[in-house]
């Protein structure tokens, strides 16, 4: 037994609950790299000041969360809470903006990281694919992300997941409700933090999951009575898009998310299978988010869709995903001069795309052709000294228990036959 263990709130992934971690990784990420999404890969960590400046002082993450450090050199570190901030940051000192080709469309996966109180479907690791489009403001840009998103969870399987929708305004018309929902706010029994919250982003309050502080906001000024027109025509636009690509919604005049980059058309996937923890993934415009860190405007929308929430809403339908076998074929030598053949046509086979594994150990043949079954293979290469001396292998099916005698040099061309 080892002494360690993984830190609290983390989780190791290992065979073979890893395999199914990959294929939502991979099912998430193929509708973005069909629209043109290029992949970016930023470190683990990062200026402090990044994420405080894009994420907002005020936030829980920033307040409570980052993981913070002080390298020997005295630069202050932060293990990257979010993907946006480090995605825009990596586009900006890349100098990708300036391609000439807006929108920058990249996405990314990866593991976050937040101090929080460990519960299921909350860890202070997590997994996500995220997917950003950086440098247009088109409302057609907002609901191809939505769109993409909601294409790979219906490629896994899941239906009971909903989309809710809403606006955020702009700079033009979200001070005056900002002034207007401070007045109703301040007149609340709030606690001191929630109070010093009315101060800095008051949009935060309403993101309050305390039931105490979730009765007092009946009756708050809401957003889409104070948007301008022009945030109004662009919110119309991107509802009529998802509704012609038959994509459902629900308008949710409460949802602010939990960063502060946000402006305009926010969302947020829900899962109802999943308890207090029901946010699968989320996302929305950020169109300030470039200025905030120093860069030029660049309006942009993006979104980041939890893998480990996925593999729970996946486990709460009951959706058990076909997976691929690790291995196709296992060879079983019976013999010194059987090893040293086996062994050439498994490498034969992995360089000719075929997945095949080896009976490594000297075991016996009762305990390799155990193996050969625990391997999930769907064949097994059985050969000893006769079959070397007849120049064959034996190519046994373990579903059904044929065995055909092959000759060694259409090992390869036999089985890509059968696989069709």
């Amino acid at each position: 037994m080892s002494t360690f263990k993984a830190p609290k709130g983390t989780y190791d992934l290992t065979p073979p609950d890893s395999a199914v971690y990959l294929a939502v990784r991979e099912a998430i990420a193929a509708p973005v790299r069909r629209a043109g999404y290029g992949y970016v890969e930023t470190p683990g960590f990062e200026n402090v000041e990044l994420f405080a400046r894009g994420v907002g002082e005020s936030t829980d993450i920033v307040t409570k969360e980052m993981y913070t450090l002080t390298t020997r050199g005295g630069d202050q570190l932060a293990l990257r809470p979010e993907g946006t901030a480090s995605v825009l940051r990596a586009a900006l000192e890349g100098n990708l903006h300036k391609g000439g080709n807006l929108p920058v469309k990249l996405w990314y996966s990866g593991s976050y990281y937040r101090y929080e109180r460990p519960q299921k479907g909350r860890y202070r690791h997590f997994s996500q694919v995220g997917a950003e489009a950086i440098g247009a403001e088109d409302p057609a840009l907002d609901a191809e992300l939505i769109i993409l998103a909601v294409d790979a969870y219906k490629s896994l399987g899941l239906k009971n997941f909903r989309l809710l929708l809403n606006s955020l305004g702009d700079k033009e018309c979200r001070p005056a409700y900002r002034a207007a929902l401070q007045d109703f706010l301040r007149g609340l029994d709030l606690d001191d933090d929630t109070r010093r919250r009315i101060e800095i982003n008051p949009l935060r309050v309403l993101d309050d999951k305390r039931e105490a502080v979730q009765k007092q906001l009946v009756g708050a000024p809401m957003l889409r009575d104070h948007l301008c027109e022009a945030c109004k025509e662009y919110h119309e636009q991107v509802r009529a898009l998802l509704t012609a690509a038959d994509v459902a919604f629900e308008d949710d005049e409460k949802l602010v998310r939990g960063l502060d980059y946000y402006t305009r058309t926010t969302f947020e996937f829900v899962h109802d299978g999943l308890g207090a923890q029901s946010a699968v993934g989320g996302g929305g415009r950020y169109d300030g988010l470039s200025e905030m860190i120093g860069g030029p405007a660049l309006p942009s929308v993006g979104w980041a869709l939890g893998v480990d929430r996925t593999v729970l809403a996946l486990e709460a339908e009951g959706i058990e995903l076909e997976l691929p076998a690790a291995t196709e074929v296992y060879a079983v030598p019976l013999g010194d001069e059987a090893r040293r053949v086996l062994f050439g046509v498994v490498t034969e086979l992995r360089r000719a795309g075929i997945a095949a594994d080896f009976a490594f150990g000297g075991k016996g043949l009762k305990n390799a052709m155990k193996s050969a079954d625990r391997s999930g293979a769907r064949y097994a290469l059985v050969a000893g000294e006769r079959d070397l001396a007849e120049g064959v292998v034996q190519l046994k099916d373990l579903g059904s228990g044929e065995q055909t005698a092959v000759p060694i040099g259409t090992v390869v061309s036999e089985l890509r036959d059968r696989q069709g």
